[in-house]
């Protein structure tokens, strides 16, 4: 019993010690998001100005509207996309497609975004907005898979066989009886991947080019210098906004969450 004991403190010891260390700074960004100073060095006293000077920041509003547009195209498309993959996966059980699809996930995001970067050199598409979306929608598309495929696992395939029986088509079978079915992992697959798109950075930083700039790019350009309260007050509207978003998609569909 004794040993039991101090093996189980000494797993809760490892375990907070590795929390601590992953949320400890996240809590230090928020918190000097408030200070009244321009250093990080020490508390001074509580303020908001942070916020108003962010929301008067001409180039960071031009970045998050940037970031927003991208997010929401790229989760729009790749939606579309991983929910038919997610289909064709729980339906026709290829040993490739798998593969094919959540090989993305796999992949370190370096090397997806140099390989983008020279196939978009390749094809001769002028590096901005666009090969921004392209690329987000490349590697959203595993992740709503992941969900979709999640959510059908569980579904019960006698209604589909049913309204078969009924003579629905197979596409009036997904329309009316599939689909409104997997429509919170749909769902959860869409914040999954508008969360990834707003906050990526490995691969924007790729293929963004010169002239095309994001929220991550553009606090990474203003942290060169010094992390400032406006970067805190950035990050923690950036953080609070992708936390409720994994929040509402972990509701949706837990299932997927536990199982990938």
């Amino acid at each position: 019993m004794a040993n039991k004991a101090k093996r189980s403190l000494g797993l809760w010891g490892v375990a907070l010690a590795v929390y601590a260390f992953l949320y400890v700074p996240l809590i230090i960004v928020v918190v000097y998001s408030f200070n009244n100073s321009q250093l990080n060095a020490e508390w001074v006293g509580f303020t908001l100005d942070w916020y108003r000077k962010l929301f008067q920041h001409d180039e960071m509003l031009h970045a998050a509207g940037n970031s927003l547009l991208i997010a929401l195209v790229a989760s729009a498309v790749s939606t579309l996309l991983g929910t038919m993959a997610g289909f064709a996966m729980h339906r026709y059980k290829l040993k490739l497609l798998p593969m094919l699809v959540l090989t993305p996930i796999a992949i370190p995001e370096i090397l997806i975004g140099v390989s983008l970067l020279i196939f978009f050199v390749m094809l001769n598409l002028t590096l901005g907005l666009v090969s921004i979306m392209l690329s987000h929608i490349a590697f959203c598309i595993g992740f709503v898979a992941i969900v979709v495929r999640s959510r059908l696992s569980g579904m019960d395939e006698s209604l589909t066989e049913a309204a078969r029986d009924c003579g629905a088509t197979p596409l009036q079978a997904f329309r009316l009886v599939t689909l409104p079915l997997i429509m919170p992992g749909v769902v959860a697959g869409a914040l999954m991947a508008f969360t990834l798109s707003i906050d990526d950075f490995v691969i924007t930083f790729f293929t963004a080019g010169a002239n095309a700039s994001t929220l991550p790019l553009q606090i990474y350009s203003m942290i060169k210098i010094a992390v400032t309260p406006e970067v805190n007050a950035v990050s923690t509207l950036l953080m609070g906004l992708t936390l409720v978003l994994i929040i509402i998609a972990s509701k949706l569909a837990p299932s997927a969450f536990r199982s990938s």
